[in-house]
């Protein structure tokens, strides 16, 4: 009897460590959707493309696939099951409804929290402590169909993003190895959300990295560990010049109006509560300017 058909949607990281779980296992993967690298992105994860192609997977990367040329060409593949792994883009219903076994996704929290774009990166920005991923089945709304199982590990307070992210990315293949069989049978067991629990979170501009000095110091402190490299990073702007902040200290002894420089060097800054002590910055654009004690932000 020949395994059931998989169509995988994937990107990121997460997605090559799923993508080669199922072709260490022989799974039968007929295809991967995923999506062309951004030119403005920095690229400092392996993404299932490369798995794929190493295992003469066709690729595919369309723009859309909620359009009817390429409905009627997923509908042509007879997909038994879809497995969707950091895919950025909404899978419409019709091609939900297309495999018998079911469409699933891997999410990068624990749901209900943290649904929609960057979940790891607004958790990070809201202090949480512990993280994880879920499979859940596919419905219309992004991130709210049944949990069919979830992973957590716990992170530390001044851990980055990507340091996060790397803690756990495991759960993700830990997950889909427990509830593959199931998958593959369609005996996978789903929980409801709890929808009164839900949290959700828009995709994320390099804009939403501006500090607010008006903003405690651990607030301040969370936006830069969540966005530092090798994501766009936190900044001020001061005159034409822009000054991104990669790293930071909290200095919970200083205090001064939020947004002043209360010393140059080391370059020290009050925020809405105590203040940061600048460790790791860059200037951009004009040439740099002179911030003396005093200055305002």
């Amino acid at each position: 009897m020949s395994r059931p058909r998989i169509l995988f949607f994937g990107y990121s990281e997460v997605g090559y460590q799923c993508l080669e779980l199922l072709l260490g296992r022989g799974e039968n993967v007929i295809g991967l959707i995923t999506h062309e690298d951004h030119p403005n992105e920095k690229i400092w994860f392996k993404t299932p493309a490369v798995a794929a192609r190493e295992h003469d997977i066709p690729v595919f990367t369309p723009d859309s696939v909620n359009t009817p040329e390429w409905r009627a060409k997923i509908a042509e593949m007879k997909p038994d099951l879809i497995l969707s792994v950091y895919y950025r883009h909404m899978i419409g219903q019709k091609i939900l409804d297309l495999p018998p076994l079911g469409a699933f996704n891997m999410h990068g929290s624990l749901l209900p929290k943290y649904r929609g774009r960057a979940p790891i990166n607004w958790a990070i920005l809201h202090g949480e402590s512990h993280i994880g991923m879920t499979l859940h089945r596919m419905v219309k709304s992004a991130d709210a169909g049944e949990i069919i199982d979830q992973e957590g590990v716990d992170i530390d307070s001044d851990d980055n993003a990507e340091q996060a992210f790397r803690k756990v990315m495991p759960c993700a293949r830990v997950v889909l190895e427990r509830q593959l069989d199931a998958l593959l049978t369609g005996t996978a067991k789903g929980t409801p959300q709890d929808d009164s629990q839900a949290t959700y979170f828009g995709g994320r501009t390099p804009e939403d990295g501006r500090i607010d000095w008006s903003r405690s110091s651990l607030e301040l402190f969370n936006l830069i560990r969540a966005v530092t490299d090798p994501y766009p990073g936190a900044f001020t702007d001061v005159g034409e010049a822009r000054l991104m902040v990669w790293w930071a200290k909290i200095l919970s002894d200083r205090s001064g109006q939020p947004g002043e420089v209360l010393s140059s060097d080391p370059l020290i800054v009050a925020t809405g509560e105590g203040a940061l002590e600048l460790t790791r910055t860059e200037w951009r654009g004009a040439s740099v300017p002179a911030i003396p004690a005093g200055t305002i932000l």
